[in-house]
């Protein structure tokens, strides 16, 4: 009897590899950190100040550890493909309300105090920056420059967050296998620094400032309560009073030393970020071998990770097979050659899935353009006829009924008078006035408003000043862009869907179903593929056909300032179809009638695969 060879999950190598990445990052974060140590050191001693095992390599292990949370928190908050919404005002929306905005804040803040602390206890005494002093006798005081240091390092950590949840650094990008978008991390890495570095120097400088001239003095007060009654707990000595001193420690020493600690850490953090980014979004290799490779069934391990239902894991197997279908013979022949399978062949298994996922755009432009129609929920009167209803029966009242109603005077009477009149005659209170009071009205209205002002008050009038007041704000600078409703986004919200959308994943399925299909011609014994070809280049027609109507077709937001209908997701997917297409149509065009496809089929492809200009 057959072995049964178990087909292991596609998790279980990419897992290990996103293991080897981190711990590659955790070593470059490790050895920014000593190079921060050494720079507070006091070089009293010429091996100890720089000696590893010793003070500091501890305060080195210590910046580490600030760092640590936050790279926790990037494979925490990880996600493959942009955040695809109509507006920043709606990705706004949806962020604030999620639990990840309080926990990125949170962790940031945290990050910053703890670098703060580690700072401050690094420094020599002579700084005169540690939080208690004693300026006569044994008293104790608390400083107030290691407040407003920390006060400054923790408004960096929050300006840090936003920027974080703003440009979506937790955002993971996956590459192209056609053409190649990756090169070595190694080799981009010197490069990107120093944009980095810029970016880090700006934040510091401007949120430093900002709290040397105004932030501070809002929050003084607040900060030196919480500073006494924490240190009141170890110093029984200090102060009863959390009034703060008359003077603050404000100057140009005190600026350039928190601007320099804060400079310190962001770009520690930026750069941290930078190389965990790099290390994640590497090609599923290992050792220049896909990692599938290991696998005792290669092929199986693979098509689970193109069906899996996370997208990380779906996305991380695409790009390992669109690089098998590159760069790997014997691979790309294996798949042709696999067929002996309970649940088919693996070309038709990865034929199936490639096709579905390029299906799932023009579903996405049809539900769009049809939404399905609510459920309609029967009403209760429908679902049980109603019974006879039974009158009860009133005790007979004592009362005299000759006796005429009293009759209420007052707005109370006025209003049920009112409303009496409207019962009676079905007419509103305005309508049952007499044609001397309707002619008296008019007079009053005629006099009293121009007839610019009573058009202002219609609805039309209205509708129109609130959007001439929304337009001007629209057009205010950066402000503006907050709530436009761009063309590409809007566009991009549709074909990749919410609330994240992935291009090179469509990308990738594209480049592997052409090429398969054009290598099959020398590559494929058996003729499996050749069966599906037809619907390859059906299917891509349509999808190309079905996207540059639809671009064509979608109506500008009347908030969107530039009308302008460039797209680059919506053309590297156009791009990747067609020139998918066009392989096809050279490579199978001598076969159309074999493969049972019309004169119309391949004139409509032809027309699909013809690439435009790029204005």
């Amino acid at each position: 009897m057959a072995t049964v060879v178990r087909r292991a999950p596609y998790k279980d190598f990419l897992q290990p590899a996103l293991q080897r990445r981190f711990a590659s990052t955790a070593g470059v974060v490790l050895g920014l950190a000593y190079i921060e140590s050494l720079t507070l050191s006091s070089w009293d001693s010429l091996i100890w100040s720089w000696f590893p095992f010793g003070y500091t390599g501890l305060r080195a292990l210590a910046i580490f550890a600030c760092v640590l949370p936050l790279i926790i928190l990037r494979i925490a908050h990880h996600h493959i493909g942009l955040r695809t919404s109509s507006s920043p005002f709606e990705t706004f929306c949806r962020t604030i309300v999620d639990f990840q905005f309080p926990e990125t804040v949170f962790t940031y803040v945290v990050s910053f105090w703890f670098f703060s602390q580690v700072y401050l206890f690094g420094i020599p005494e002579e700084s005169n920056m540690w939080w208690i002093t004693y300026y006569s006798g044994d008293r104790p005081r608390l400083n107030e420059r290691a407040l407003f240091y920390t006060v400054n390092l923790v408004l960096v950590g929050i300006a840090r967050a936003l920027v974080h949840l703003v440009e979506d650094h937790d955002r993971l990008k996956i590459g192209q296998a056609n053409p190649p978008t990756q090169d070595d991390p190694w080799q981009v890495w010197p490069f990107e620094v120093y944009r980095v570095l810029t970016r880090s120097g700006t934040v510091a400088i401007a949120t430093s400032l900002a709290n040397y001239t105004v932030l501070y003095s809002l929050l003084r007060d607040s900060a030196w309560s919480w500073a006494m009654t924490f240190f009141r707990t170890f110093y029984h000595n200090l102060p009863k009073s959390n009034i703060p001193p008359n003077q603050a420690p404000w100057s140009i020493w005190m600026l350039g030393r928190s601007l320099w600690a804060a400079f310190l850490f962001v770009a520690l953090w930026d750069i941290s970020s930078f190389t965990f980014t790099l290390q994640h979004e590497k090609a599923p290799l290992k050792n220049n071998l896909p990692l599938t490779a290991e696998s005792r069934d290669p092929n199986g391990s693979l098509v689970n990770g193109l069906k899996s239902k996370k997208p990380r894991t779906q996305a991380f197997a695409f790009q390992e097979l669109a690089c098998i279908v590159r760069d790997f013979e014997d691979r790309r022949k294996s798949i042709f050659e696999d067929i002996d399978r309970r649940d088919g062949p693996i070309w038709s298994q990865l034929y199936a899935v490639c096709l579905n996922l390029i299906q799932s755009i023009e579903q996405r432009i049809d539900d769009y353009r049809n939404p399905p129609a609510p459920p309609v929920v029967p009403q209760q009167g429908q679902t049980q006829p109603p019974g006879p209803q039974q009158r009860a029966a009133q005790a007979p009242s004592n009362d005299d009924v000759w006796q005429p109603a009293a009759t209420s005077k007052g707005f109370r009477g006025s209003i049920r008078k009112a409303i009496g009149n409207v019962k009676i005659t079905g007419k509103t209170p305005a309508e049952v006035l007499g044609p001397e009071a309707k002619r008296i009205s008019l007079e009053a209205r005629d006099q009293l408003l121009t007839p610019e002002q009573k058009e202002a008050l219609t609805t039309e009038g209205l509708n129109g000043a609130f959007q001439y007041l929304a337009l001007r704000i629209i057009r205010i600078p950066y402000l503006g862009d907050f709530f436009q409703q761009k063309f590409p986004r809007r566009i991009t919200k549709v074909i990749l869907g919410t609330p994240y959308g992935e291009p090179s994943l469509y990308v990738n399925a594209a480049f592997i179903l052409s090429e398969l299909a054009v290598c099959s011609l020398t590559e494929d014994q058996f003729g499996n593929v050749q069966r599906d070809v037809p619907t390859i280049i059906r299917t891509f027609t349509s999808v190309i056909r079905k996207l540059e109507q639809f671009r064509d077709e979608l109506p500008g937001h009347w908030t969107d300032m530039a009308q302008d209908k460039t797209c680059e997701e919506l053309h590297d997917l156009l791009l990747s179809l067609k020139v998918g297409l066009g392989r096809l149509i050279e490579a199978f065009g001598t076969y159309s009638a074999d493969l049972r496809l019309s004169r119309a089929d391949m004139r409509l492809a032809r027309e699909a695969a013809r690439i435009e200009p790029t204005p």
